[in-house]
């Protein structure tokens, strides 16, 4: 049959369900829902110049791809695109057609340097190599039996920092959203991030469908969040969106005493799975995954490509 690609229908339910399931089957260790997928398709700026797109063949969904502009990074230019196609359904086109689509829509609004993350295996790596894509750096998955882990005792906090919760900062979350822009500014990426508009900050972050209040740990000194660890959940299951702690107060473990309060309280809550995500070159955040008992278990490649 032959495979087309279009636009995902946000009001289409099988054009949803045929996303997830094949995002799931392609990265089984990330969780996607409904709710979040139409969260990213509402809320995407329109500088962002969002898009996603769905390969179809016979009337069901085999591929997927995102794609958008770097709207928070202060360089111009900066596009992103990732494909993924069910691993039942390879070698029929998709991926190839997802790419080509994708790309032509990122050109037409400006982008001159496209960034893809790859599944660092030998077919996903040749693939986008035959494209002109190059490798830069890397990422891992990571994953944690959290039902059964044995996690490090809680400790309490060092003096003068207070451990809450994200829910105390309900109704005013900018003291975190100005946490988020300081970890952020040099956390380890190829496109640098600034987070200069609260409102929007709010919209995407904050009122995430999977972010628990309850579960993200916060550190409080001098009066403001000095570290967090940001928990997404969806029933059992506990992703690690963000751990991070302001520059003027690392080196003191404030990082594990927040990521380690934030399991703690997942697993008190009935979460039984654990994913985060670690870029491969950060060492300290790999020592500290790996001292709660996180496992590698899946690494992709960014790859890049300059147009024009």
């Amino acid at each position: 049959m032959t495979v087309i690609v279009r636009a995902l229908r946000p009001d289409a339910p099988a054009d949803i369900e045929g996303f997830i399931r094949v995002r799931h089957l392609a990265l089984p260790y990330v969780f996607f829902s409904p709710a979040s997928v139409l969260h990213s398709l509402a809320l995407s700026p329109p500088d962002a110049h969002a898009s996603k797109l769905v390969a179809v063949e016979d009337g069901e969904v085999i591929g997927t791809a995102q794609a958008g502009l770097a709207h928070e990074s202060p360089e111009p230019g900066q596009g992103s695109l990732n494909v993924y196609v069910d691993p039942a359904r390879t070698g029929r086109g998709a991926g190839a057609l997802l790419v080509r689509t994708a790309e032509e829509h990122l050109s037409a609004h400006g982008a001159t340097k496209l960034f893809s993350w790859v599944l660092d295996e030998p077919g996903n790596r040749a693939f986008a190599e035959r494209r002109g894509y190059r490798a830069s750096r890397s990422s891992h998955f990571l994953r944690l039996d959290l039902a059964h882990a044995t996690l490090p005792p809680r400790r309490e906090p060092p003096p003068g920092v207070e451990l809450r919760t994200a829910a105390d900062f309900a109704d005013d979350p900018r003291p975190l959203f100005a946490l988020d822009a300081d970890t952020a500014s040099d956390e380890p990426s190829d496109i640098d991030t600034e987070f200069t508009d609260y409102e929007a900050w709010v919209d995407e972050y904050w009122k995430h469908p999977h972010l628990n209040l309850d579960l993200t740990s916060v550190a409080v000194a001098d009066g403001r969040p000095v570290a967090f660890s940001v928990a997404h959940t969806e029933g059992d299951r506990y992703s690690t969106g963000m751990t991070g702690t302001a520059r003027t107060h690392r080196g003191r473990g404030l990082a594990k005493l927040v990521k380690n309060d934030s399991l703690h309280r997942a697993r008190a809550a009935g979460c039984r799975k654990a994913c985060t995500g670690n870029d491969a070159d950060n060492g300290p955040m790999l020592a500290i995954n790996k001292w709660f008992g996180y496992e590698i278990c899946a690494t992709e490649v960014r790859y890049v490509r300059e147009l024009g």
